[in-house]
């Protein structure tokens, strides 16, 4: 079954692959949306619904439609689209934080969260423009005929403005974000620094339903959960006004998503009549900034930018690496960059205008020591393999996870390397035949750890298992 992704694999092979990933989503449907993981995240996530329906559109186009849907009409006033939507028949204590901790629709209240729903007041990366895109072209008359698009654009151009006007807190045209949370790769060693200057919340103050669910070192630790939570409370309390808190990041694949769903709304504006004109615009200038101000051609790679860093601040010198010089001799990122090499920086090879000298940039890390793509590993990692901080097994520490490889698979093959998209999408599917669609694996043996029956693993191989054509066909972001 490993070559089920190949076009002369038995198509039995191929259909077994595609009943056991639309059976999980089936599992995890709750009939209006789609849980990550039935135990471990009972609730909807944002960007989880959005790799779903990505994926479920080539079972049931409907239903993708209605994924995004639920999560739209839980968006808020000033435009945010919440990282949580919770199911109040989902007991309090099976998941933390719970709806009475974020207190949406009282601390909320001036931001506009929704009065007949509870969200958190977070967000998370802007995948939901493109998965729109996609989901409209898996069945066009369908789409039309229930006004999907022309429902939808206005509340993805919402929350487009939201990002980029109430979060372009460095002043230089990207969004950021204010939570780790929020970029989604939760415990990355990029948040390491800027981290440190948090002040954990005590102990007592929250009580870790993850643990019940996974093995502890498989999970952030605890002196990193005390930190999340000290940074959601004081949102929380700060009634969840931007730019106001003590962390904020500029990150690469945060913004690479959101100019990606940028060209995708030009798409979308087209479809309805409109030129486009001005998001494709927008975008250009989106990926003027992303490389402006967080690419770094001296190590070939995108770095998160710490907003509240200083040249003296530990943040321009993480831990294992040096400030002037990289071990090949090279000059290290700006003081303001995070030099922590996280999967995040790879994932701008989804954007069609990169300059080919980025993008060249970016393929000879991925495929050198650090990441190791096509030789060292089966799938690509979430963090450095050399760095000091690899961990193979916890969370985002290492492991390597079906979305952000799902991602490089599109770079690649829309920047040309074909054979090795294809080579990556092989490794995708027979990984997540073998694991049972894990939540992420060890990226040297393609062990599974974390939740199994994860939902966006399940999708992600669903579209995977189409051939390219069908898959990019009216979905390029270009």
């Amino acid at each position: 079954m490993r070559h089920a992704s190949d076009a002369a694999a038995p198509p039995r092979e191929r259909a077994a692959l595609r009943e056991r990933a639309a059976r999980v989503l089936e599992t995890n449907w709750t009939g209006t949306s789609t849980v990550p993981s039935r135990t471990l995240y009972p609730h909807q996530w944002s960007w989880d619904s959005a790799f779903v329906a990505i994926g479920s559109r080539h079972v049931s186009p409907l239903r993708a439609q209605l994924e995004l849907e639920t999560l739209f009409a839980a968006q808020w006033d000033d435009g945010r689209v919440p990282h949580i939507v919770f199911n109040p028949s989902v007991p309090l204590d099976a998941y933390f934080p719970s709806p009475d901790f974020w207190r949406s629709s009282t601390s909320g209240r001036a931001a506009g969260a929704p009065r007949a729903v509870q969200t958190s007041g977070i967000v998370q990366p802007p995948v939901h423009a493109l998965a729109a895109w996609l989901v409209h072209r898996a069945d066009p008359g369908l789409s039309r005929s229930r006004s999907f698009l022309a429902r939808i654009h206005p509340k993805l151009a919402a929350w487009h403005r939201y990002l980029l006007h109430r979060r372009d807190l460095g002043g230089g045209g990207l969004a950021s974000v204010i939570h780790p949370w929020e970029q989604g790769m939760d415990n990355s060693p990029c948040w390491d620094p800027p981290l440190s200057r948090i002040a954990p919340a005590p102990a007592h103050a929250f009580h870790r339903a993850d643990l019940e669910h996974g093995t502890p070192d498989d999970r952030p630790t605890d002196l990193d959960y005390g930190r999340y939570v000290r940074l959601a409370t004081d949102y929380r309390d700060g009634r969840y006004a931007d730019g106001k808190g003590e962390f904020a990041v500029e990150d690469p694949s945060f913004n690479a998503l959101l100019i990606a769903s940028e060209h995708a709304l030009a798409r979308i504006a087209r479809e309805l009549g409109a030129t486009g004109t001005a998001r494709h615009d927008r975008a250009e200038r989106l990926t003027a900034a992303l490389v402006e101000r967080l690419w770094d051609p001296a190590t070939g790679m995108f770095f998160c930018r710490d907003l509240h860093a200083t040249d003296s601040h530990p943040a321009s010198r993480a831990p294992g690496h040096d400030t002037s010089r990289t071990t090949t001799g090279q000059m290290s990122p700006p003081p303001a960059l995070v030099p922590e090499y996280g999967v995040s920086g790879l994932i701008p090879l989804i954007l069609p205008t990169l300059p080919r000298h980025v993008t060249d940039g970016l393929l000879r890390t991925a495929r050198g020591p650090r990441f190791g793509l096509g030789t060292a590993v089966r799938l690509v990692p979430s963090y450095d393999l050399t760095g000091p901080a690899f961990d193979p097994h916890r969370y985002w520490r290492g492991p390597a996870w079906f979305n952000t490889n799902w991602l490089i698979e599109r770079g690649l093959r829309l920047h040309g390397e074909h054979a090795e998209a294809e080579r990556l999408r092989t490794a995708l599917l027979g990984t997540a035949l073998d694991t049972a669609f894990a939540e992420y694996v060890d990226p040297y043996t393609g062990r599974g750890c974390g939740a199994r029956g994860f939902a966006w693993s399940a999708a992600l191989a669903l579209d995977l298992l189409q051939q390219p054509r069908e898959r990019h066909e009216g979905g390029t972001w270009g």
